[in-house]
């Protein structure tokens, strides 16, 4: 099993693609095992949002304190 890029508390950016029009700066809320394919997921949270979203690592970037201000 893949280990997670990032952990729970993390700011992560999301960056828009096929699946997802969403962008901006989110907290990890929960660490989300690979499934048959094998790419770890992650359940977000964004402040700007009331609910979460379920993304794959390959979406995530880290963000920095500052970042998450923004």
């Amino acid at each position: 099993m893949a280990d997670h890029k990032f952990r729970v508390g993390q700011f992560v950016r999301l960056e828009p693609d096929a699946t997802t029009r969403a962008s901006g700066v989110y907290s990890v809320v929960q660490l989300v095992p690979g499934g048959v394919d094998g790419v770890v997921q992650y359940r977000i949270k964004g402040a700007h949002e009331q609910h979460e979203r379920m993304v794959k690592e390959h979406q995530l970037k880290a963000a920095g304190q500052a970042g998450a201000r923004a």
